[in-house]
């Protein structure tokens, strides 16, 4: 049974409390990503983006366009720095375009 608190805490800190509990920060951080991924690039490329993966730091991103994957190439680093910016830590270290 979980433990109960008496004192008063906000709900950011019980929230914070039940992910370390529970272990679900790496969940949370796949959808966080994919959030991030469609917000920073938008309706053009999200609607050739196929699939999104987080396997521990590295971002698998499939793309239906050869041509888009291309262009994307030439700014991975510049696309981590913007995805770990908005997620406010580095989640992702590598980008992998497919």
């Amino acid at each position: 049974m979980a433990k109960r608190n008496n004192e008063h805490i906000s709900i950011s800190d019980a929230l914070k409390e039940f992910v370390e509990t529970h272990k679900l920060e790496t969940g949370l951080n796949k959808v966080n990503v994919a959030d991030a991924w469609a917000k920073l690039m938008g309706n053009g490329v999200s609607n050739y983006t196929t699939s999104l993966k987080l396997e521990r730091d590295i971002l698998y991103v499939s793309l239906s366009s050869s041509v888009l994957r291309e262009e994307l190439g030439y700014g991975k680093e510049k696309i981590i720095n913007l995805l770990n910016e908005e997620l406010g830590k580095p989640i992702v270290k590598k980008l992998i375009l497919r």
